[in-house]
């Protein structure tokens, strides 16, 4: 079977893995697996979680009529699962059963940006929580990171059990903290935040008090950031498909996808295998598995 990366960075398409119940669909679709390796896609459709085991059979879901939006997911060492509904203005923590822990924001009630409602346009000002959040990370202390996101600039830090701390960013295309579609956000485990600016085709790096540090250039409109253990940064492109680079934004290896269509969403599994969301509609996931380490 052909394969794609390059040196440590190699894989192989699974064919056909993930299995959904006939006639579900699976909608835009975000990804986090537990320590069991199993598969949770938080998705734009009927059956908005969805859990799959690691050989893609699937095991069950929950949130129906409860979570009208994906976008973004993220999971914490006690395996509670962090969900933006994106075009209800709020972020939920779940447990892994479906129970809901805690809610950020308020339901249906955006902040005031000014925004024209399309994603082509930076927003008129900056505010507060929420106005199209997209992602979450976690600090290794438990705050936690929200990026937000369509419909604001900013990134807002909360303390683990719910309250905001402050917030930063601006509207803007090329200054350092000015943001247009911060789409993904990860924390290293050193402190340092990493942003994905989507729309200025750029990631943006700061540190834990929102202090501007860094940015890495050349990428294609970047969505998502996921950090593995060796301090690989594993980064999904809407224009383009997969990047994976040092904590210096060096490329250690890139590839195309299978069928031409940008990738939206990226986790890996406990032996390093990729899961990801392509944007395409009727064929969401994609697994690849790792053949070299």
């Amino acid at each position: 079977m052909p394969t794609v990366g390059s040196g440590k960075y190699t894989y192989e398409l699974v064919e056909g893995w993930g299995e959904i119940p006939n006639g579900w669909t699976l909608g835009q679709t975000a990804i986090v697996t537990d320590s069991q390796d199993r598969v949770y896609l938080f998705n734009r459709g009927d059956h908005p979680l969805i859990v799959l085991d690691k050989d893609g059979g699937f095991l069950n879901s929950w949130g129906e009529g409860q979570l009208p939006d994906a976008h973004g997911m993220f999971i914490d060492e006690e395996e509670n699962l962090y969900m933006p509904v994106k075009n209800s203005h709020v972020v939920l923590k779940y447990s892994l059963e479906g129970k809901l822990l805690m809610t950020l924001g308020a339901w249906d009630q955006p902040s005031d940006t000014g925004w024209s409602g399309e994603t082509t346009e930076i927003v008129g000002q900056a505010a507060g929580p929420f106005h199209r959040p997209t992602d979450v990370g976690q600090s290794d202390s438990g705050d936690l990171y929200i990026s937000d996101g369509y419909g604001n600039a900013r990134i807002h830090k909360f303390s683990n059990d719910g309250k905001l701390l402050f917030s930063w960013g601006s509207p803007g295309k090329a200054a350092p903290g000015a943001f247009h579609v911060p789409h993904g956000v990860w924390v290293h485990k050193d402190g340092r935040v990493i942003v994905a600016d989507r729309e200025n085709d750029r990631i943006q790096v700061f540190n834990s008090e929102g202090d501007y540090l860094t940015q890495w250039t050349g990428f294609s409109r970047p969505c998502d950031i996921y950090i593995d253990r060796d301090d690989a940064v594993f980064i999904p492109e809407l224009d383009a498909f997969i990047s994976i680079t040092d904590l210096d934004g060096n490329i250690l290896a890139r590839w195309a996808g299978p069928t031409g269509a940008g990738a939206h969403a990226i986790w890996l599994d406990s032996s390093g295998d990729i899961y990801i969301n392509q944007n395409l509609e009727g064929h969401r996931l994609l697994k690849y598995r790792r053949i070299s380490s």
